[in-house]
């Protein structure tokens, strides 16, 4: 999906037509918001993730092997 100038100000427009001059600041501050808590999820849960992996590899090396 390639948006050029074009397209996006034709956007814009039709979002300034809608919600008006005064409701812009607004909904931006809400979308920035909103990418902030989905970027602070998206990295906990990547963090969890990672966190596990370390704990499975520790206990991985902490194995005994098998005697002959």
């Amino acid at each position: 999906m390639n948006l050029g100038a074009p397209e996006i100000i034709l956007i814009l427009f039709v979002i300034l037509i809608f919600f008006g001059a005064k409701k812009i600041p607004e909904l931006a501050q809400g979308l920035g918001k909103g990418l902030r808590e989905f970027r602070k999820a998206a990295r906990e849960i990547q963090d969890d993730i990672e966190k596990d992996v370390k704990q499975i590899d520790h206990k991985d090396e902490h194995k005994e092997e098998p005697k002959k």
